[in-house]
């Protein structure tokens, strides 16, 4: 798996951004988004249980992370057309602000080194990635447990300070 100092991959992909048929779809690559922080999470599949749980924490979040600076991208191998789908039959997806990649090639998932052995899937895989596009924190849950989207939140603010955070520092106290 690529881990904190590595660049983030180079990546062309579709996008599920809207549930207008005419809008629905848009390009998305690494390139997109330039001069913000970008805040990459991966879940294993659509229509499962535990990832709307984190999708729609990600989403009710988004301004807290667009107050930061900071682009959100979620993503799986599903298609552009499952996400569609996915968003128009669940409540807590319908009006979800950030982009829904569809790596249906699995080829970014394999760069990342995210695609779990044995299940086949992204695994919960969630990457914060600074504006020059080098990975900065990287966690990864076990298939079963959904992430914490104010952890994630803490880590962006503490790695923007571009100071020493002691042990579960949070934004506002004091730096070392």
């Amino acid at each position: 798996m690529l881990g904190v100092g590595q660049p983030f991959p180079k990546f062309n992909l579709k996008a599920t951004v809207s549930l207008d048929k005419d809008k629905a779809f848009e390009g998305i690559s690494d390139e997109s988004y330039p001069g913000k922080w970008k805040v990459y999470f991966f879940w294993p599949k659509d229509f499962t249980f535990v990832c709307p749980t984190e999708i729609a924490a990600f989403g009710k979040a988004n301004g807290d992370f667009n107050d930061r600076d900071a682009q959100v991208l979620g993503g799986s191998t599903d298609s552009e057309f499952v996400h569609l789908a996915w968003r128009t039959h669940h409540d807590d997806l319908r009006n979800l602000p950030f982009p829904m990649l569809s790596d249906i090639k699995h080829e970014l998932s394999k760069e990342l080194g995210i695609i779990d052995p044995n299940a086949g899937v992204c695994q919960r895989a969630t990457f914060i990635v600074d504006p020059q596009g080098t990975i900065r924190w990287v966690c990864v849950n076990d298939l079963s447990v959904g992430r914490n989207v104010d952890e994630v939140l803490r880590v962006l603010d503490a790695l923007q300070t571009d100071e020493l955070c002691p042990c579960n520092w949070k934004k506002g106290e004091a730096t070392l």
